[in-house]
């Protein structure tokens, strides 16, 4: 039930090349700012009471909890849910871009990214808990996801598919392998262990990319399926969020455009990434002023078929 995810690599299943840079569609709606602090890379779940929130390492907390009654607010955050670091990650790491998701026998999974003590790179782990407003206790002596080829991996994503398979995506740097490629995963119905090999989704092709692909978040759609992705340097307004489609869930999925971006939300967000899914809206991060610290934000969204519409 703990055994590291395999990195065996499959048949690959790559991108079709990307078009020409499409327009930005027309919003409806003004972003709303849910929180005016630090909360990057937010992982969004509807529960009974409303919605919880979780965010990457900040002044809130290794794992900041936020809540909110109604998906527009008001919210606050709440806690901290992860009730100890996991015992292969260095002392005081930050957790990178955690992910919530429900199991079959009611209890919470968090997946999250933390600096591995053996390799000195980040590396996937991941975290249970009875209630998902934790504490969350870590799996395992070592990292979920950590093939050495792919020098850290980061940014995962929890995905269940309309039969009820489960399935991890994640992002890979560098490494010595190939350029920044996010991969999906088989799991179990725990979450926890692999179930055949991996398979790349999407990979840098694009100079507007800058060498920089992550934050994968998969929605099962009307017409197949639909992968948001942030994409540029996230420490200015180039950082935006993108999106490719598939009628297959393994792919291949076309990089059809951009989504959000800084000069399409009229400059009201800056470099708008770290994308989630929840509730009709998408949540998402972006620089409050001085870019010492990234604001929780909001809009609306519906799907045409694969295409996402904003408002």
């Amino acid at each position: 039930m703990t055994s590291r995810l395999s990195a065996v690599l499959l048949c690959a299943v790559f991108a079709a090349p990307a078009p020409a840079a499409a327009a930005q569609p027309p919003l409806v709606a003004a972003p709303e700012r849910l929180l005016a602090q630090d909360f990057p890379d937010p992982s969004v779940v509807r529960v009974a009471e409303g919605y919880l929130a979780f965010a990457t390492t900040g002044p809130a907390g290794s794992v900041p909890m936020a809540a909110a009654g109604d998906a527009t607010g008001p919210w606050r955050v709440v806690g901290d849910p992860l009730s100890s670091p996991p015992s292969w990650a260095v002392p005081g790491t930050q957790y990178w871009a955690p992910d919530v998701s429900p199991r079959a026998d009611g209890s919470w999974l968090m997946y999250f990214s933390a600096t591995d003590a053996g390799r000195a790179v980040m590396c996937v782990g991941a975290a249970v808990a009875a209630d998902v407003r934790g504490p969350y206790r870590p799996v395992g002596d070592r990292p979920l996801v950590c093939p050495p080829q792919d020098g850290s991996d980061i940014d995962p994503q929890g995905f269940t598919d309309a039969d009820g398979t489960r399935y991890l995506l994640y992002k890979s740097l560098h490494g010595n392998g190939p350029p920044s490629t996010l991969w999906l995963q088989q799991v179990d119905p725990t979450g926890l262990t692999a179930v055949g090999g991996r398979k790349p989704l999407l990979r840098v092709d694009s100079p507007a990319e800058k060498g920089v692909i992550e934050a994968p978040c998969l929605v099962k759609t009307g017409g197949g399926y639909t992968l948001l992705y942030s994409a540029g340097t996230f420490t200015d307004e180039t950082y935006h969020t993108a999106y490719a489609t598939a009628s297959a869930l393994t792919g291949p999925y076309r990089k059809a455009g951009d989504l959000l971006t800084t000069a399409g939300l009229g400059g009201t967000v800056d470099g708008p990434g770290g994308a989630a899914v929840a509730g009709g809206r998408i949540y998402f991060h972006g620089w409050l002023g001085g870019r010492k610290a990234r604001a929780l934000y909001s809009l609306p969204i519906r799907f045409d078929g694969t295409e996402p519409v904003l408002g």
